[in-house]
């Protein structure tokens, strides 16, 4: 994540998005969702992996721990320019990797600690992020595409008729070809 977010600060992008390797964007809602919100102010838009505050140990301060939100990129998050532009001390030329070992936790967390944390920006929750720690089988067909991402972990995965899931068990597949059904590699899919 280090060089994703020193590249990006290469670059004159207006948002900063992560998403792990294992995830489904929805592109266009995810644009669609970002225009929402001014690039230039601090933004921290994601979805949280647990229900409370992550907690470590400060190590600066033995005997005391520190507290803050951070937004799993098993769901995927996005940070604002203006926002990405304050975590440059913290952030830049690699100290990403530097601050992670601050707090020994993964990457997503220490962007999480160092926005909620060092910057004292919070985290705007965003329930059409998700990942594969919740129930994906709620999420109803007739709303694929207002969901900015999606996840999956064996048999979690999201609900959605089409291929069969020993062809799609990701079912990723089958959410793209209801999302754009005019493509060609759509034109195979079974249609309940």
């Amino acid at each position: 994540m280090a060089r994703e977010y020193d590249i990006f600060m290469e670059s004159e992008k207006r948002w900063f998005c992560h998403v792990d390797d294992d995830n489904y964007v929805n592109v266009p809602a995810l644009v669609g969702f970002l225009q929402q919100y001014n690039h230039s102010d601090d933004w921290y838009l994601g979805r949280p992996s647990i229900s409370h505050p992550m907690e470590v140990l400060d190590r600066a301060n033995p005997g005391q721990k520190l507290a803050f939100w951070f937004a799993t990129g098993g769901a995927g998050f996005c940070i604002s320019r203006g926002l990405a532009d304050k975590m440059v001390p913290h952030a830049g030329g690699g100290r990403i990797m530097t601050t992670g070992d601050i707090i020994r936790l993964p990457d997503d967390c220490t962007v999480g600690y160092i926005i909620n944390h060092l910057l004292k920006v919070p985290l705007t929750k965003i329930k059409e992020f998700h990942s594969h720690l919740e129930g994906l089988h709620r999420i109803p067909q007739h709303q694929l595409s207002d969901q900015l991402t999606l996840s999956y972990f064996n048999s979690n995965v999201i609900d959605v008729k089409g291929y069969s899931h020993e062809n799609d068990p990701t079912r990723f597949k089958t959410v793209h070809c209801h999302l754009y059904p005019y493509l060609s590699q759509c034109v195979d899919m079974p249609r309940w």
